[in-house]
């Protein structure tokens, strides 16, 4: 069994109270859970069956480097 590591983002949706998360190595796969534990579990499966199903079509997948910045606006 090979292991993959991808970047995960994780929010917790102000107005549902649900955690959100996003692959963006995956086409932006998103899936969510009422706490953050389940989210997380919740995109191991989800990313699972992106694998499962781009293996069965003969798509590859590519890595590409992902970083996140904190990025400073000023608004008058």
């Amino acid at each position: 069994m090979k292991t993959h590591r991808f970047r995960v983002l994780i929010e917790l949706d102000s107005v549902s109270k649900s955690w959100v998360t996003y692959v963006p190595s995956l086409d932006n796969i998103s899936t969510f859970g009422d706490s953050r534990e389940e989210a997380i579990e919740n995109t191991r499966e989800l990313i699972a069956g992106y694998l499962e199903a781009a293996a069965k079509e003969g798509v590859a997948i590519v890595p590409h480097e992902l970083e996140s910045i904190d990025l400073e606006v000023a608004v008058a």
